[in-house]
């Protein structure tokens, strides 16, 4: 092959690989250093070409700081979008004016570098705008630079890049972040030019439960979110373009070679406890740590023996959807005093569907017994469903939300609660219960709490010895990885 046909081969590559194009933009940005070749970086270009492609048009991106998260989601992902179709008009915030700018002006030497022009022969500076705000083409594309708070009258794009809205030290002020989320939600949604196909991409690390990552996931579920802690507590596999995975195992660092453990475990004594889970584990707690410890809870893939199922209800105070979740934890009891969670289900729902749900999870999962807390559409569900779902009861709670985990975190530090290791509700019921009383919802903390106080307190265990149990339904669900199809009463 002849030298200017491996140069076409490259840059045919490089137009076609955002994983490529920003290993090579990152020599431009950072001359005199050398990039090493990561699986994370991999990771979040597989999902930008997804927003870029129009597959997603929610993106968020956790990680720990100095993982080239900047220079990848603000810098080389707006030049290779507009190299593709320099018409985008593309906004771009960050915390601060002064960091705004400097990663305008990185854009603008990576698109005004020889081997970019060659590689977007169509993508160049206009005349009219080029200053460290707002760079204009000549195709009327643009990428516009602001701060958190920063005024946008007037101005719209197609994508929308939030990189970091916050400093980790404005993050401890209410003000500052109510400020910060007010701004994204009255002034930053607005400026889609599009609002059925824009996109917008945040990429931050966790700074607080109410940062505008934790603010926007408790508004809605419309967002895909990797999430890359620094040191792996739960077992995934992390997708990857051409369909390859990566798996990451319990105690797997994200970057060894810059930051081997050693270098952690001094960062964790440096920053304390919180703000190292927060910003490398993408786990913030409340101020003085949460009720329930992370390392408590005990881990299965495979179920024991055992059949006695219970189902423990959390109603919203008022049907529609536009209220509080409703939650439904089911939970299996075998012989020997531990608590096992097999599923959850969340949703807000008005009462004619939530009558239904309670009726169709009690026949899913053959529960043998339903609790329903006694307050606001429970009453109803109560008195229409006792004659409709086996052994339905009504807990009145004689105490607050607190003292009633607080009284069901003793069998948790016993270690006698166990999560599967994977579910696709795990994520979230994990940020709710490891940052309670701190959480901005607790509908599933309060299931939880409700199922094991009970069956501490009502002999459930007896009962289940002498209760009359039919066999497990063939219609139980056994596609999750987490369930043992080899369990004897199968």
């Amino acid at each position: 092959m002849s030298e200017g046909s491996e140069l076409e081969l490259l840059r045919a590559i490089l137009r076609q690989d955002l994983y490529r194009f920003v290993q090579k933009a990152f020599y431009t940005l950072s001359p005199g250093q050398k990039f090493v070749p990561a699986w994370y970086i991999e990771a979040i270009t597989y999902q930008l070409e997804r927003v870029r492609r129009g597959e997603i048009k929610r993106l968020i991106i956790n990680m720990p700081p100095r993982s080239l998260k900047s220079q990848t989601t603000s810098v080389a992902f707006p030049a290779f979008v507009l190299g593709h179709d320099p018409t985008q008009r593309i906004i771009c915030a960050s915390y601060s004016g002064e960091l705004a700018h400097k990663l305008s002006n990185d854009f603008r030497a990576l698109i005004a570098s020889p081997w970019y022009k060659k590689l977007f022969p169509g993508t160049r500076v206009g005349f009219y705008k080029d200053s460290e705000t707002e760079i204009e083409l000549t195709q009327r594309g643009s990428r516009l630079a602001t701060s958190t708070g920063g005024t946008l009258t007037g101005r719209g794009g197609n994508l929308i890049i939030i990189d970091d809205p916050l400093k980790p030290l404005d993050a401890q002020s209410e003000t500052k972040r109510t400020a910060a989320n007010d701004w994204f939600r009255n002034t930053l949604l607005s400026r889609l030019d599009d609002k059925r196909t824009g996109a917008i991409v945040i990429v931050m690390q966790r700074v607080h439960m109410d940062d505008l990552t934790g603010f926007v996931l408790s508004q809605s579920n419309e967002w895909t979110t990797l999430c890359l802690p620094a040191i792996v507590e739960l077992a995934e596999a992390i997708p990857l373009s051409g369909g390859r995975m990566h798996v990451r195992a319990i105690g797997d660092l994200l970057a060894p070679e810059r930051e081997p453990k050693s270098v952690l475990d001094d960062l964790r004594l440096q920053l304390g406890s919180d703000l190292f889970y927060a910003q490398y584990q993408q786990a913030p707690v409340p101020p003085g740590g949460a009720m329930i410890k992370r390392d408590w809870v005990q881990r299965y893939s495979d179920l024991p023996a055992g059949d006695f199922i219970i189902q423990s209800w959390d109603t919203a105070a008022k049907g529609g959807p536009d209220n509080d979740y409703s939650v439904c934890t089911t939970w299996l009891f075998p012989d020997n005093c531990q608590f096992y969670l097999l599923d959850v289900w969340r949703c807000r729902a008005d009462y004619p569907a939530l009558k239904a749900k309670v009726i169709e999870q009690s026949e899913k999962w053959n529960a043998h017994q339903v609790l329903v807390e006694e307050a606001g559409t429970a009453m109803g569900l109560l008195a229409e469903l006792k004659h409709q779902v086996r052994d339905l009861k009504g807990i009145r709670p004689e105490r607050d939300k607190q003292v009633r985990m607080s009284i069901a975190s003793a069998t948790f530090e016993a270690k006698q609660v166990h999560f599967p290791k994977r579910a696709p509700w795990l994520a979230e019921l994990e940020a709710e219960l490891f940052s309670f009383p701190g959480s901005r919802h607790d509908d599933q903390v309060d299931s939880i709490s409700q199922a094991i106080n009970h069956a501490r307190s009502s002999g459930v265990y007896k009962f289940r010895m002498w209760a009359k149990v039919g066999p497990i339904p063939s219609s139980r669900p056994r596609s999750l990885v987490y369930w043992n199809p080899f369990a004897p009463h199968w």
